[in-house]
């Protein structure tokens, strides 16, 4: 069967009800069962995710009744294309079946499953038992030349011909090599080319979301373009952006995110530290998007023009960095469209609109378009669409988009898989901190990456068990979490006091324990000043232009560039899947491994949790996963330093000095 002809139309496993058939239904149910079908969301109703390139493994558990042997094919084609591509799967026993695919086309794609009942397989499994007992095998090999003919009858042009002139040789040939001949590779793949498939069933068929490696490993670097200046009374432009980008590369980064660069809207904007009222000068959140020089569309006058932007784009992109843009959908009241189209929003019986709230919290410099108003449907979602179809023809391909929680689901999967039928290399990021379901079902509608609680979570049981977590499905399959150490909004508590080896110890954990990973400029300085009993800056950045002297004492910039050149060096660390937890006697020391399917790079993580103390452990190396026994010598390297030794046996001994370098990072291989 070539990879272009359709499926054989047979009964589906599990389409009945669960209730009494009739014999006419019974007699029409498939005899082999095709169940647990990995990858898979929801049977089906979503995508699982995976990268252009990489292998995809796809496994089944695939029988029937009896003792008989069967085929199981793998088949895979792209959403928009009718050619099937056909992999054979193969069974490593107790009902397994397993095959790898790479895809290589971005989009959506679909796989699926035949099965069928072998005939000559499961004559020729059974021929060679006997004659391998000894036993009187003539009238097998009779049965053996039948089936040769019925392979002829059942096909045509030259498999027809190589079968016949197989059948008529046979007899005058010796008993040994009339079996060899039966039992030959070549033979079985002939009559499978002429099987009918007896028994045909099929799964049904999954989807599969393909992105580009940027989706599940890039570091992020997010920065306002408006601090890029030298003084907090001058306004920074895009144009000054270009002094820093030599900085972030060099660092190590191939993201760099601007919070939103729209103009700002004057309406209740906020002044320094969230304060209701501005002072002359106060530029206002960003967030409060929109004023007479326009919306979403729009650049903020002070930070330059589209053809400034698209020459950043364009820059950035020489320094191997990609700009990401925040795509958030709320209005400040001085937006355009309150104007032009009143009917995207809600608002109080006596006429005022109703401003965006989070009770007690209230924000009154935006208010949020209302999605199912009877005259925003369908024109908002389009006009949403446009503005990201819009950035994407300006040359950017990756978003953040701000609280994706509380606007509607089908809104999103709509929203990214029309723009990603047009664009399949886009990118989006769900910046959702709220609750697990929900942020699991973000990653399902289309969300190649996400937001994660790793902020909030410090001890070794937690940060093994979120780990743990998200290695397994449904996460695994759903959901691609970017660790950011800090952000605009979250200045987290462990960081207000931990001093200097705090930050490193936030930095190895996020950079190690997933590929994708990101910060906030500033967190290279170990900025930590918080407002008193609140896990948010003082003085922050939100509301203020704020200059940076990003050489200051005690900044962490090489460790950074370090940590990012070990990723980039190091495949097993460019996912976060693959992690596995190791003995270690320590509390306060987190252990693991990340390695990849070949074990060809295996990595070993040591971060001590403890920024002020040494803390010293026995730990285990993982000999068993490189097949060797507990007294084997194997080859370390510090991945930070470039020192290397041998280990001897299977348990060692560390001491982590947080004052020095509160975490190791080392290679492990083979001694040689």
């Amino acid at each position: 069967m070539s990879g272009n002809e359709p499926f054989e139309s047979v009964p589906l496993a599990g389409d009945h009800p669960d209730q009494a058939i009739s014999l006419s239904q019974a007699l029409l149910a498939p005899r082999i069962v095709i169940e647990d079908v990995s990858p898979q969301l929801d049977g089906g109703a979503f995508a699982a995710k995976a990268v252009r390139g990489q292998r995809v493994a796809v496994s089944a558990k695939v029988y029937s009744d009896g003792h008989d042997r069967m085929a199981v094919m793998l088949y895979w084609r792209q959403a928009h294309s009718r050619r099937w591509h056909t992999i054979p799967m193969q069974s490593p026993g107790n009902d397994l079946w397993l095959a790898e695919f790479s895809p290589n086309e971005l989009g959506l794609h679909l796989f699926s499953l035949q099965a069928w009942i072998d005939p000559f397989a499961t004559y020729a499994y059974d021929l060679e038992k006997k004659y391998a007992a000894g036993q009187d095998i003539q009238l097998e090999l009779e049965e053996g030349r039948l089936m040769l003919g019925k392979g002829v009858e059942r096909s045509e042009g030259l498999l027809s011909e190589q079968l016949l002139e197989l059948q008529q040789r046979l007899p005058s040939l010796s008993v040994h090599d009339q079996v060899a001949q039966l039992l030959n590779p070549d033979t079985a793949r002939l009559m499978s080319e002429a099987e009918h498939r007896s028994y045909l069933t099929r799964s049904r068929e999954f989807p599969l979301d393909v992105d580009r490696e940027a989706a599940q490993f890039a570091s992020w670097y997010e920065l306002f373009p408006r601090s890029c200046t030298d003084s907090p009374e001058r306004h920074g432009t895009f144009d000054d952006v270009h002094q820093r980008l030599p900085m972030i590369r060099d660092m190590g980064f191939d993201v760099l995110y601007f919070p939103p660069i729209h103009p700002i809207g004057m309406q209740h904007r906020k002044g320094r530290n969230n304060a209701l009222q501005a002072q002359p000068g106060d530029p206002g959140s960003p967030y409060a998007i929109g004023s007479p020089e326009g919306g979403h569309e729009a650049i903020h006058p002070q930070l330059g023009s589209h053809a400034d932007f698209r020459r950043l784009v364009a820059a950035a992109a020489e320094h191997g960095l990609e700009i990401a843009l925040d795509f958030a959908i709320q209005c400040s009241q001085d937006h355009p469209w309150l104007k032009q189209h009143p009917g995207w929003f809600s608002w109080r019986p006596d006429g005022t609109i109703r401003y965006a709230e989070n009770p007690p919290k209230k924000y009154q410099d935006i208010v949020n378009v209302d999605f199912y108003a009877p005259d925003a449907v369908p024109s908002l979602w389009l006009a949403l669409r446009d503005v990201v179809v819009g950035w994407v023809e300006e040359g950017v391909k990756t978003f953040r988009v701000d609280n994706p929680h509380t606007k509607p689901l089908p809104f999103w999967q709509w929203l990214i898989a029309n723009v990603r039928s047009q664009y399949p290399e886009v990118v989006f990021l769900a910046e959702a901190f709220t609750r697990p379901a929900m942020m699991a079902r973000l990653g399902k509608v289309g969300y190649a990456q996400s937001y994660t609680y790793f902020t909030w979570r410090n001890t070794k049981q937690e940060l093994r068990e979120y780990f743990e977590t998200l290695n397994q499905p449904p996460w695994s399959l759903c959901y691609r979490p970017n660790f950011f150490v800090n952000t605009p909004d979250i200045n987290p508590y462990f960081l207000h006091t931990c001093g200097r080896a705090g930050f490193l110890i936030r930095a190895a954990l996020a950079s190690m324990g997933s590929g994708l990973w990101g910060m906030y400029s500033g967190f290279e300085l170990c900025e930590s000043e918080a407002l008193p009993g609140k896990e948010e800056y003082l003085d922050s950045e939100k509301y203020e232009i704020r200059p940076r002297d990003y050489t200051a004492p005690g900044n962490i910039v090489a460790e950074i560039a370090q940590l990012n050149r070990i990723r980039r060096d190091n495949r097993a660390l460019q996912t976060h899947l693959g992690v596995v937890f190791l003995n270690c006697w320590n509390d306060q020391i987190v252990y693991f491994a990340k390695r990849t399917p070949e074990r060809d790079n295996f990595i070993l993580v040591a971060i001590s949790l403890d920024p002020f103390n040494a803390q010293e452990a026995s730990f285990e190396l993982p000999l068993w996963e490189l097949g060797l026994d507990d007294n084997a010598d194997t080859q370390g390297e510090d991945l930070m330093n470039g020192h290397r030794w041998t280990w001897h046996g299977k348990t060692q001994w560390m001491r982590i000095e947080p004052w020095h370098q509160p975490f190791g990072i080392w290679r492990i291989s083979k001694h040689h």
